[in-house]
């Protein structure tokens, strides 16, 4: 079998992660052939793309393709996808991310090749502006019918595109998005090795957050909160994993609140360091306002630490409450401080929350288990189609 995967961007994140595991599990699980079609992987989030050359995979890179929206350079996009799309003569294309899965979609069409398209995040969502929101909206709508199968990361985002009339439900289908599950299962070094690299002592109480530092990831959120939470939890800390835009803003405030030395600000980490970084953590706290299934929740569970994270999307599916982690309304600044703060003196909670955590993730979540079900799903969307002749 022959895939072509489309995404925007290799850059380092959730989906991007994702589609380069399924990537190179179909190349060692079935010996497929797998073409990876994306633009520049770049930008402060740091790029995955030396990692997908290391693994041998077949990259072809588009220099057209950018995240933002720019018509004359989406339509060059396009006209390149379509172009390497035809050269490639692949059995099916999967497309990935908003703009790729617009763009690869309306090439794969035009060349009558079969798609799946992977939903990681509703394109049209909480915090766009009314025009992208719109627009978003009516792609998807329009590229629907286009779309033999959809796959999405958890059961909300098929409620929100069945009600916003993008596809029939029966066009959906939820797949977990899959990491490495070993280091977090089994760490490399231990816990006291982790935390002293970080200068962090034995009793601290650390609170890791893990996310780029852009707008939406909820980053006003627990520096609102912090001044509580060290006022009722002294020997508190926030493990801040990730770079980004908004780093000399927290920066600042920190300074002014005085709360500098409460956060360790890891800046830009390479994903294989995640797994120890969260060992070194007590509990994980997530506050974006929109996601699909942040990645860094079954992470957290699979390395055994309760979440508290806000109720968005899918996050209700993993963060069970009083079971895996606790859930707070979005915004909610004050039952951030009150969820952080139980778990904080309660060791006994967050040993049983870990364990049940693991044991729902661990298998569920690995990217092996993803792959496998993906794979099933481009065999029924192929022996739904007249085979096709190549030439």
């Amino acid at each position: 079998m022959h895939v072509a995967h489309v995404i925007t961007r290799l850059i380092v994140g959730g989906a991007q992660e994702n589609t380069l595991w399924n990537v190179i599990d179909q190349m060692r699980l079935f010996g497929d052939r797998v073409s990876l079609i994306t633009g520049p992987g770049v930008g402060p989030e740091g790029s995955l793309e030396p990692l997908a050359r290391l693994a041998g995979v077949e990259l072809h890179l588009l220099p057209e393709l950018r995240r933002n929206l720019h018509p004359m350079r989406d339509l060059q996009s396009a006209i390149a996808i379509r172009r390497c799309l035809r050269r490639l003569s692949p059995d099916l294309v999967h497309t990935h991310t908003s703009k790729a899965g617009i763009l690869g979609r309306w090439a794969a069409s035009l060349l009558g090749l079969p798609t799946v398209h992977t939903v990681h995040g509703a394109s049209f969502h909480v915090g766009q502006g009314r025009l992208a929101f719109g627009v978003y909206r009516a792609l998807e709508r329009w590229a629907g019918p286009r779309t033999d199968q959809f796959i999405t990361v958890c059961d909300a985002m098929i409620d929100q595109y069945v009600a916003a009339g993008v596809a029939p439900r029966e066009k959906f289908v939820t797949i977990r998005s899959g990491f490495d599950v070993a280091p977090y299962l089994n760490p490399s070094r231990s816990r006291e090795e982790a935390r002293r690299e970080l200068g962090l002592a034995p009793d601290d109480l650390v609170v890791a957050k893990v996310a780029r530092l852009f707008p939406l990831k909820g980053h006003e959120y627990w520096q609102e909160a912090l001044p509580r939470l060290v006022e009722r939890a002294p020997r508190l800390k926030i493990l801040l994993v990730g770079d980004g835009i908004l780093r000399p803003q927290i920066e600042e405030n920190l300074a002014r609140l005085g709360l500098t030395d409460r956060v360790i600000m890891t800046g830009l980490v390479a994903p294989e360091r995640i797994p120890e970084l969260l060992l070194a953590a007590d509990v994980v706290m997530h506050t974006s306002v929109w996601e699909g299934l942040a990645r860094v929740l079954p992470q957290a569970m699979v390395a055994g630490k309760p979440v508290v994270s806000f109720a968005i999307d899918g996050a209700h599916e993993v963060v069970l409450p009083e079971q895996t982690g606790l859930l707070v309304p979005v915004g909610d600044v004050p039952g951030l401080v009150d969820a952080v703060t139980r778990l904080a003196a309660d060791p006994e909670l967050r040993e049983r929350m870990g364990r049940a955590g693991r044991e729902l993730c661990a298998t569920e979540f690995a990217h092996e288990t993803m792959t496998r079900r993906i794979r099933t799903v481009y065999e029924r969307v192929l022996a739904a189609r007249p085979a096709r002749t190549h030439g």
